[in-house]
């Protein structure tokens, strides 16, 4: 980091809801938001939200056929940008990920097309993963770059990082940046399901993902989803709402195509670059990205204790409560970290009896994907 970012605006539609207070105040009880959706636990993005999601899809004649990975990062989009007081049609970058893309919509047109032998003329553009950064564009008439990719769980910070790079080139000032998914369909479930990492309903476990508990005997893993934008700006101004301080990335070679290494290498090296010269000690939180596997939760764990040795920093998650989002669920992670820095309030994981800290100054926050493509980033008041 040459200097400080700032965060102006973050927003987010997700299992907690649509607003930043509906959000923190969710995010203050003990519940978890997972329901049966065709045999299967998930969790959905509640009705009234959802209404709002159909209203805007019926808004523009065009915007009928997008997938709601789509529509989703075009409501957050809106809200942010309104949040952050930019302008239409000024110029800031976009860039917004996702890891699976208009997963509904494409599974609709490949049956259609495994029936019938041919598909609609819009099967394509609807479907290609740059779809959601153009579309938020379109709505937006930004007159910045706008950039899509998927990096698989680890999307949305990558987003960030590439937004951050821009701004410190000099080439923006203004950055919009996030992740989208919309990933409760049945062949997504089932991919997740043929990996042996999905929780299945049991009706004696109150909380059915049990993320960052170390003591679990199976994999509790469950799908969310969310879309979850965040502004950032190259200027401090008076509405920022905290400043990144502190990028680290880093990929490792691969033990087994979903899984990290034993002591996760690659976060150790990122949340190492992310430090920089931030004694570890001065880290109150860190929100850990651990998906409710048994593998993956300890290999980050093992990795935290390896960078901060005795003094590891209260560690909390948001898996258990409202599933994992994939691309889009690092950038739920800055939510929750930005949400604690305001609120100067740990929100800690039901399950898990720790140290919580008094003051919350330093917030560490961790992704990672498929591929052993880990991302941290340091925030702060």
């Amino acid at each position: 980091m040459i200097k400080p970012i700032f965060i102006t605006a973050i927003q987010s539609i997700s299992p907690l809801g649509k607003t930043q207070n509906e959000i923190w105040q969710a995010y203050k009880n003990k519940q978890h938001y997972f329901s049966i959706k065709e045999n299967n636990l998930v969790a959905k993005i509640p009705e009234e939200a959802l209404q709002e999601i159909e209203t805007l899809r019926t808004s523009d004649a065009k915007y009928k056929a997008l997938d709601n990975s789509v529509l989703y990062a075009i409501y957050a989009s809106r809200k942010a940008v309104k949040q952050s007081g930019w302008q239409a049609s000024s110029n800031f970058g976009i860039n917004i990920g996702s890891s699976r893309g208009a997963t509904s919509l494409f599974e609709t047109h490949y049956q259609d097309f495994l029936k019938k032998d041919k598909v609609k003329p819009l099967s394509s553009p609807t479907t290609t993963l740059g779809n959601i950064s153009s579309w938020v564009a379109h709505d937006l008439q930004t007159q910045g770059p706008e950039i899509s990719h998927s990096i698989t769980c680890s999307t949305a910070l990558h987003a960030l990082l590439n937004g951050v790079v821009w701004l410190q080139s000099g080439m923006c000032n203004k950055f919009l940046v996030g992740g989208s998914e919309a990933p409760l369909t049945p062949f997504t479930i089932a991919q997740m399901q043929a990996l042996k990492i999905y929780a299945k309903p049991d009706k004696t476990e109150f909380y059915p993902c049990r993320a960052l508990d170390l003591e679990k005997e199976k994999n509790l893993m469950l799908l969310g989803e969310a879309a979850s934008m965040l502004c950032l700006e190259k200027d401090e101004t008076e509405n920022a709402l905290a400043k990144i301080i502190g990028l680290g990335y880093a990929t490792e070679i691969l033990e087994h195509n979903a899984s990290l290494s034993t002591n996760a290498v690659c976060f150790q090296r990122s949340m190492k670059m992310a430090l920089g010269n931030l004694n570890p000690e001065e880290v109150d939180v860190i929100v850990t990205h651990t998906p409710g596997t048994k593998k993956g939760d300890i290999s980050e764990i093992n990795a935290i204790k390896k960078v901060f040795g005795e003094t590891v920093p209260a560690l909390t998650n948001n898996k258990w409560k409202l599933g994992h989002s994939l691309g889009a669920s690092g950038m739920l992670n800055i939510e929750l970290a930005v949400l604690m820095l305001q609120h100067q309030e740990f929100i800690s994981v039901p399950f898990i009896e720790q140290k919580t800290p008094d003051n919350i100054k330093h917030i560490l926050v961790n992704a990672v994907g498929f591929g052993g493509n880990a991302v941290s980033v340091l925030l702060s008041k």
